[in-house]
């Protein structure tokens, strides 16, 4: 079974699929030819998908792709330039959450959307931990205090660059500047080997903070917590990540308290034109 397969009775032969290929493995001998994978298509292909969504005929399919796999992308739901600025304006770091969880459904779908984010090679390295107790959350959140106070002894020019002694002061006050007694956490972690995974964590973890709006729920990217959970072994254990896996971001979710209501001026960009 070829790797790329043609409907010839839908191909109209546009070369569209061939010249969207990232990895160049759609070629034509001539305009009047139907597209055919080379050679190497077999062991290069990293199974983006690019051809089939880009064929506004149906018209290929990868062995791992079919067309009917790929819901059509829906025009009427684009966003306007105006939207898009006002959604991505509106987001906020949220820190104060309800006392009310998330239904574990509703974390799946945020994971499940946050999953389409692009990767390098198309390699989707990214894995996820859902710490969905609050006590357990509250007890890892005692850790990093605990990694704060070594850092305030071993590495005090560190430390007081990240205000740590401040975070330890409010924590013994009763108040929580970690994790900020967020009903959840949401853990990407992948290999340690793979060079493309933090990048991609990212991108993923900024997919899922996005995606929390519209399902109105609030996030805040967990600094300390994945500070932490990247140097401090007592931490780690505690994860209990596979073996040669690595914590590469944390993403505290919940149901705001409060709700917000303008848009916060920012910094001018500073652009070089060349």
């Amino acid at each position: 079974m070829s790797h790329l397969m043609i409907d010839q009775e839908k191909c109209t032969r546009d070369g569209i699929c061939a010249e969207t290929c990232p990895m160049g493995l759609i070629e034509r001998k001539d305009d009047a030819s139907f597209p055919s994978p080379t050679e190497d298509a077999d062991t290069l292909c990293v199974g983006c998908g690019h051809c089939v969504a880009v064929c506004p005929h149906g018209a290929l399919s990868l062995k791992t792709i079919m067309p009917e796999q790929c819901p059509p992308i829906r025009k009427d739901w684009q966003l306007t330039p105006e939207q898009t600025e006002h959604f991505l304006r509106s987001r906020r770091s949220i820190r104060v959450y309800k006392d009310k969880q998330v239904d574990k459904e509703a974390i799946s779908r945020l994971i499940e959307i946050a999953r389409f984010a692009p990767s390098g090679h198309n390699s989707q390295p990214v894995e996820w931990l859902v710490l969905y107790d609050r006590a357990e959350i509250q007890k890892l959140a005692g850790m990093v205090i605990d990694w704060m106070r070594y850092m305030l002894k071993q590495q005090p020019d560190l430390a007081n660059l990240l205000h740590m002694g401040r975070v330890v002061d409010r924590w013994e006050k009763g108040k929580d500047p970690v994790c900020r007694k967020a009903p959840h956490m949401i853990i990407t972690h992948a290999s340690k080997e793979n060079r493309m995974a933090p990048v991609a964590a990212t991108i993923a973890l900024a997919y899922l903070e996005l995606a929390a709006l519209p399902f109105g729920l609030g996030a805040c990217w967990a600094g300390y917590f994945n500070a932490a959970a990247a140097s401090w072994p007592p931490m780690q254990k505690a994860l209990t990540l596979p073996e040669d896996h690595i914590s590469l971001g944390a993403m505290m979710v919940g149901y705001p308290k409060y709700n917000y209501h303008r848009l916060p001026p920012r910094k001018e960009p500073k652009i070089i034109w060349r």
